[in-house]
Order: structure tokens, then sequence, then C-alpha cells
């Protein structure tokens, strides 16, 4: 568990990717091949220059190479990975080149529409980047002309991948080896929100014309018995509602495939996005009692109602005043939040929002058919 936080504000502390600590682990090992020395500090240099310094927690020679490990330190940010023992066991090959293998806790890549081709280890283009270049400097100045095999691997991060998307996506075997900037930003949650553009990716690739976007695990239950939709076609979006409808104008944009995207997550939920909020985290946005009351008022709720829905204690409570007096109030959140979305999603495609109880029994809906190109 996370500790519980001081109740005197501190600036959040960045953490490093898996990336940086499997490109730290590549130098401290080639280091140890090519001049016999075990750096206890490798300094790494992230893809923007800033230079880190990690520390190698342990070196096991191997018969034809070196296991170097070290801890991933996530910062602040509640990251799966916090803690994990990253390792990279390194060996020297005679012809030029580096090959990326999926050790113990690493997935392999089994579908298509992935950055990376099926049978590839989960090892991301930017961080095997990182390693390739900073072995390269390291070869060069050691004037080795030999290549590098790198097997990266993860302590118990088969099970750690269970906490992530990655089966869901076809990574399987372990985590992702990740990173675009080196860095982890505290609660920036990018990872998560790379996960939700692979999704929409792999569903894509994969045939799949109609994807569902839900905010947890009872809105995903609801709309799967709904419609039948195969796993690979629901998306897991959480709070991201912004990330998921950026990402899906960006592919439809260019190259139309999907022909129907429905958003389902709880009332609550729902009515931040009819506010216009992106990300539906508590953290950022937050349940406006007093415009929903304005929108019952508007559907023919009485003045004693509105009154009632301003002091409710939640938005699901505002709800069931609503529905006692007959008011469609979810419906009509359903449709504002339809109209938000419809800004990002392109025209062609049907679109449709749902709301649900705390049940994960439908309460709203609203649909808008596509016009055909």
């Amino acid at each position: 568990m996370w500790p519980e936080s001081s109740d005197d504000p501190k600036p959040l502390r960045s953490g490093l990717t898996t990336g940086t600590c499997a490109t730290a682990c590549s130098v401290a090992a080639a280091t140890a091949l090519l001049t016999n020395e075990q750096p206890k500090q490798v300094f790494v240099t992230l893809p923007k220059g800033q230079e880190v310094s990690l520390e190698m927690i342990s070196y096991d020679v191997k018969e034809v190479g070196v296991r170097i490990t070290t801890i991933k330190d996530a910062g602040d940010d509640p990251d799966v990975t916090h803690g994990a023992k990253i390792w990279v066991e390194l060996s020297l090959t005679p012809e030029q080149g580096i090959e990326f293998v999926a050790g113990k806790g690493v997935g392999v890549i089994t579908r298509t529409g992935l950055l990376l081709e099926v049978g590839e280890p989960a090892i991301n283009p930017v961080p095997r980047k990182m390693i390739s270049d900073h072995l390269n400097a390291v070869a060069q100045e050691q004037g080795y002309q030999g290549g590098f095999r790198v097997e990266v691997g993860v302590e118990n991060g088969e099970q750690l991948a269970l906490k992530t998307m990655n089966p869901r996506l076809g990574i399987l075997g372990g985590i992702s080896i990740l990173g675009t900037t080196g860095i982890v930003r505290p609660f920036s949650c990018g990872a998560y929100i790379a996960s939700i553009q692979q999704g929409v990716d792999v569903a894509r690739a994969n045939g799949h014309r109609y994807i569902a976007a839900t905010t947890g695990n009872a809105s995903e239950a609801a709309i799967q018995e709904r419609d039948g939709l195969d796993e690979m076609a629901l998306i897991e979006m959480g709070d991201f509602v912004g990330a998921l409808l950026k990402h899906v104008k960006r592919l439809e944009s260019q190259d139309p495939q999907l022909e129907k995207l429905t958003i389902c997550g709880g009332f609550g939920k729902i009515s931040k996005l009819a506010q216009q909020h992106m990300d539906l985290n508590s953290r950022v946005s937050s349940i406006n009692l007093e415009a929903l009351a304005e929108l019952a008022q508007t559907l023919g709720a009485s003045e004693s109602l509105k009154y009632k829905m301003c002091q409710a204690n939640t938005s699901v409570e505002a709800l069931k005043f609503a529905q006692v007096e007959g008011v469609a109030l979810a419906d009509a959140v359903c449709q504002q939040a339809l109209g938000f979305c419809r800004r990002f999603v392109p025209t062609h495609m049907d679109l449709e929002v749902l709301a649900i109880d705390r049940k994960g029994q439908f309460v709203g809906q609203a649909m808008q058919r596509g016009r055909m190109q």
C-alpha cells in the first residue's frame, strides 16, 4: 500500500521508466564485459538530453555474459512496476548489431496492431533506441567491433502484468518495457493512456468495426452482456476519455475503419463528460449538482425537485430524486455527453453514450447514427 500522505503539501517526485532502467543495466553490463569494471552508479542520457544516474544492486557473471539488476523508482506515481527489479543479461556476439530478447517477466507480442511485430519482445521503440545508442557509445569508446545480445527481464513480471492491460492487448508473459521520455511524471498515467491507445490500435488492426470504451469493470460487464463484444473490442479507458476520443479522432480522420463507438460509464462519470470534462477523475473534475438540477428543470422538474437535487449528497441520489418524478435526467445527460463527444468522433461513425447505476443497470442512453461518406 502507498503510505498515507502528509498534511503538508510537497512537490511530487518524478521517477524513471523501465526503459531507462534497462538502458542503465545494459551500460553497466557492457562496461563489465569490455573493461572488467563493475560500476555502482551508471549514468544514462534521456531522449531530451537530461542525464540521470541509477544504482546497480547486483552483478552476476554468467558463462557467456553478465546479468545486472537495478530497482525501478517510479517516484510518486502509482506505477505497478514501482520497486520492481529490472535486469539485463548481456552477452557479446561476433556480428555487429543488437538483438533484443524477452527474459522472464517481459512479455511477447502475439497480436497485430502494436508498434512491434508479432513474436517480438515487448520492448518499445524508444527504449530500444536508448539501449542501442548507449551500447554503441560504449563499444566505440572501448574499440569493440562486435554486437550485443540484450535479454531484458523483470522479477515477478508475469504477476505484475496481470495488473495491466497487457493480456488484453495480446502481450503475454510479462510487462512491457516502456518510456518515451525516460521519466515517469507523477500521476501523469502515461502508461495507462498508452494502453488505451494500443487497445484501439489492436482492435482496428484485427478487424473490429465496433468498439466500446468503459470507465470500469461494472460498465464493461454491462456493455459486454448487452452486445456480446469480444474482449479485444472492449477498451478500458478509466477516467481518460479525452485520451480515447483524441486517439480515435486522429486515426479515423486519416484512415476510416471503425463504424461505431460506444462510451459507457457510471452516471456520475457521464455527467462530468456532459459538462465537457476530458479527465473524469475526482482530482481533476467534480460533479456539478447545480448543472444537473438546471438540466432537470428544462425537462419539467419542479422547483422542489430542483432544490432537492442541489442538496443531494451524490449524483446518484440526485438521479433517484429525478426518477421519482419521472424526469428522464439520465437520458438527457447522455445526450449532452454525446454532443460533446461528437466534436471528436468523426461523423461517419455511429456514436452511443450509456450511463449505468451502481448495480450495473442501464439508466440512460443516447445514440446518433453516422453519416455515409
